[in-house]
């Protein structure tokens, strides 16, 4: 046995490689999957400041597993199901690096209250920044979509990820003691008794038997590019389709080859053009919802033709339902998605 264990080793070092995996590097993981929200030395953004003292003194390791493993259903903070539990790991130590001292630990205990006087306390002192029914912020981090006086959004504790992560203990710890450098300030020092403070956290942690309305859920794509066949050339169905962007209540802004920008000029294929529009009204409302949303705008219908046939087809908005995680930005995909349909049949038909 021990000699095919020596044998596998030397083959193994034969092909440069190592028995032992090397541990995924935390720092490469954060910057893939977080700095975009919570900034590349964790100073925050849309996403809460991880390295703020306050935070890191405040929230325990496993806060932090549980919060990258379920995420913020509905909330702009996605599920990292693909990650496996060993890279979460690695950022939960790169997270560190920005605490001087050791992390919080909580007792897994709960704590017992008044629920019934724990609403009452909530709606007097909670719900001005976290909703009434403990939703939330409205809004993002960033300042278009949310007010400039506040450095960061109230997160949503009526929410499953929230619940899975926060034990009460951490819940009563935050209370208690407040975070420095937020909004949020110590109840204690607003008069509150301990006991009034277990009566909220026992309110807070009764919204996981009443599931919130309105919450994300994913909407269904059967396919993420919408497709339509033409039965007119391509000339035809590109004036078919800025005569339908109108008659949707959209303004037409301009037509452009696919390959625009991207070769000379001379190069250009005639038969790939884009016609962009936007509907102001709309763009306004998205960009308030989720600004991230900005990528994908103006709205934008490709023709095609290949060997005669002209097809029109666009990306279904629905596909940022699964992208965003944001319930109120649902109802704005849906329409989108019927709007590009729409536009798309009447131009085609």
């Amino acid at each position: 046995m021990l000699t095919r264990l020596l044998l596998m080793v030397t083959l193994l070092a034969g092909f440069g490689l190592s028995p032992v995996l090397a541990a995924p590097d935390g720092a490469k993981l954060y910057g893939r999957n977080c700095a975009a929200c919570h900034g590349e030395n964790g100073t925050g953004g849309i996403g809460v400041p991880l390295a703020l003292p306050a935070f890191q003194t405040g929230v325990s390791d496993d806060y932090l597993r549980k919060t990258i493993r379920h995420g913020r259903p509905g909330r702009v903070m996605p599920a990292f199901s693909q990650l496996d539990q060993a890279e979460i790991e690695a950022i939960v130590r790169h997270v560190r690096t920005w605490n001087k001292g050791a992390p919080a630990t909580y007792s897994a205990r709960p704590v017992k209250g008044n629920p019934g006087h724990g609403k009452k306390l909530f709606a007097q002192y909670c719900a001005s920044c976290h909703g009434a029914n403990g939703e939330g912020g409205k809004g993002t981090g960033v300042t278009f979509s949310r007010p400039r006086d506040l450095p960061i959004m109230a997160p949503a504790l009526h929410n499953p990820g929230f619940l899975a992560a926060a034990s009460d203990a951490m819940i009563k710890a935050t209370l208690m003691h407040g975070r420095e450098g937020t909004p949020m300030v110590s109840f204690l020092k607003q008069g509150l008794k301990e006991k009034d403070i277990d009566d909220i956290v026992s309110y807070v942690r009764g919204f996981e038997k009443q599931p919130l309305s309105g919450s994300a859920q994913i909407l269904a794509v059967e396919n993420p590019v919408i497709v339509r066949d033409s039965g007119y050339d391509l000339e035809t169905t590109v004036e078919n389709v800025k005569r339908a962007v109108s008659n949707n209540n959209f303004f037409y802004g301009r037509v452009q080859t696919l390959e625009y920008g991207l070769t000379d000029p001379a190069n250009e294929n005639p038969k790939q053009v884009i016609v962009y529009f936007c509907n102001i009204s709309l763009l306004n409302q998205a960009l308030a919802i989720d600004p991230r949303v900005g990528m994908f705008l103006p709205c934008r219908i490709t023709i095609l033709e290949t060997n005669g046939k002209v097809q029109v087809m666009s990306v279904n908005p629905k596909v940022l339902s699964s992208l965003f995680n944001n319930s109120e930005l649902n109802r704005l995909c849906d329409e989108m998605s019927k709007s590009y349909t729409a536009i798309m049949e009447e131009a085609t038909l």
